[in-house]
C-alpha cells in the first residue's frame, strides 16, 4: 500500500561567509577582472568588448550549434542573440538553419570572422604569456591555484566520457597517476610489477575506460577491466565469474580533488558495469592511500580477503550489482 511521507524540509540557508572571506573573494574578482581586461571596450585592442570577443571564441574557427555555444558561456538567449546580431553586423560570422532540425542554428565564421578568431588566438596567447612572465618564480604555484579555481568555479561544466585506454588523454592521466604512486609509496611505484590490466580488458564489450574532462583537458580517469570472456552458461560458480569486473586506476588531478568526481566516476563506472552484464565488482589499493578507502566504504564496498598478487594492494573490496 502507499505510504505517507512528511513533506521534505526545505535546504537551510548557507551560514554567511565570514566578512574577511568575503572582502578576498571581491579583491580577488578586481584583480582578475582587470587582468583580463574585462571592462575594457575594446578586449585586446580589437574594437569590441568581451562579451563578442567570447562568442567568437566559442564558435570556434569552423562555427558550431548555437545552443551548444549559448550553453558554453552560460548566456540567457536574449544576450546570446545580441552578441550574434552584433558579430553578424561586422560581418564576422553568418547564422544558417541546422541541416536536420530547422528549429536550430549554426553560426559559421566567414572568412574575416576565422582572421579575426586567430588574431585573437595570437594576441591572447601574447597576453598570457606576458603574464606568466611577471610571476617569475611564483608561476608554478599561481598557475597551480588557478587551475584549482577555475575547476571550482567550472564543476558543473566537468564532463564524463568514455574513452580508449590508449588515446593520449587515457596515457597522460596514467602517467600523472603512476608518478603520483611513484612518490606516495614507500617503496615506489613500477606499473611493470603492478599487474596493470590489459587494454583490451577495458575496452567494449569487456569493459570501458573513464575519462573527467573541463575545458578540453583530461582532469580524471577510471578503469573498468572486464571478464575475459563472456558469462558462462555453466554452474553458478563459473557464471559469477565471468560476471565480476574490476575497477583500476581511480585517478582525480590535484586541481580538481574535492569537487566529488571520484564518486562520480565510481558511480558511472557501476552503472557501465551493470549495463555490460557484470553482477559484481572489486578493487584493491595500497594503505596508503587512505582517501581512496574511506571512498569507497562510504560508496558501500566491503573489505575482503586477498584476491591478486598485486605486490602494492593492502586492502581488497568488492561490492555486488
Amino acid at each position: 500500500m502507499p505510504q505517507d511521507h512528511a513533506p521534505e524540509t526545505p535546504p537551510a540557508d548557507p551560514p554567511p561567509a565570514d566578512p574577511g572571506d568575503i572582502a578576498r573573494l571581491r579583491r580577488f574578482n578586481r584583480a582578475a577582472t582587470s587582468a583580463a581586461g574585462v571592462l575594457d571596450a575594446s578586449f585586446l585592442g580589437r574594437g569590441r568588448p568581451l562579451g563578442e570577443s567570447r562568442m567568437l571564441h566559442a564558435l570556434g574557427p569552423d562555427g558550431d550549434e548555437v545552443g551548444a555555444a549559448r550553453a558554453r558561456l552560460g548566456l540567457d538567449s536574449g544576450l546570446a542573440s545580441r552578441l550574434l546580431r552584433s558579430l553578424e553586423a561586422e560581418g564576422l560570422i553568418e547564422t544558417v538553419r541546422h541541416p536536420e532540425d530547422g528549429r536550430r542554428r549554426i553560426a559559421r565564421p566567414t572568412a574575416r570572422g576565422r582572421a579575426e578568431f586567430a588574431a585573437y588566438e595570437r594576441l591572447s596567447d601574447a597576453h598570457a604569456s606576458a603574464t606568466i612572465a611577471r610571476f617569475g618564480r611564483a608561476a608554478p604555484d599561481l598557475l597551480a591555484a588557478m587551475d584549482r579555481l577555475a575547476c571550482a568555479l567550472g564543476a558543473d561544466r566537468i564532463a564524463l566520457r568514455v574513452a580508449d585506454p590508449e588515446s593520449p588523454e587515457a596515457k597522460a592521466c596514467m602517467a600523472a597517476y603512476y608518478a603520483e604512486l611513484d612518490r606516495r609509496f614507500a617503496s615506489g611505484f613500477d606499473v611493470d610489477s603492478s599487474g596493470d590490466p590489459e587494454a583490451a580488458s577495458m575496452r567494449a564489450p569487456r569493459g570501458a575506460f573513464l575519462l573527467a574532462e573541463f575545458d578540453g583537458a583530461a582532469i580524471g580517469c577510471a578503469g573498468l577491466a572486464g571478464p575475459e570472456a563472456a558469462p558462462s552458461e555453466g554452474g553458478d560458480g563459473e557464471q559469477d565469474a565471468g560476471r565480476t569486473g574490476e575497477i583500476k586506476r581511480v585517478w582525480i588531478a590535484p586541481q580538481a580533488r574535492g569537487l566529488g568526481l571520484s564518486r562520480r566516476l565510481m558511480s558511472l563506472a557501476e552503472d557501465v558495469a551493470r549495463g555490460l552484464g557484470m553482477t559484481r565488482l572489486r578493487l584493491d589499493t595500497n594503505g596508503a592511500l587512505t582517501e581512496a578507502a574511506a571512498l569507497y566504504r562510504r560508496m558501500g564496498w566491503r573489505e575482503i580477503e586477498r584476491y591478486n598478487d598485486n605486490p602494492y594492494a593492502e586492502l581488497f573490496f568488492d561490492k555486488p550489482l
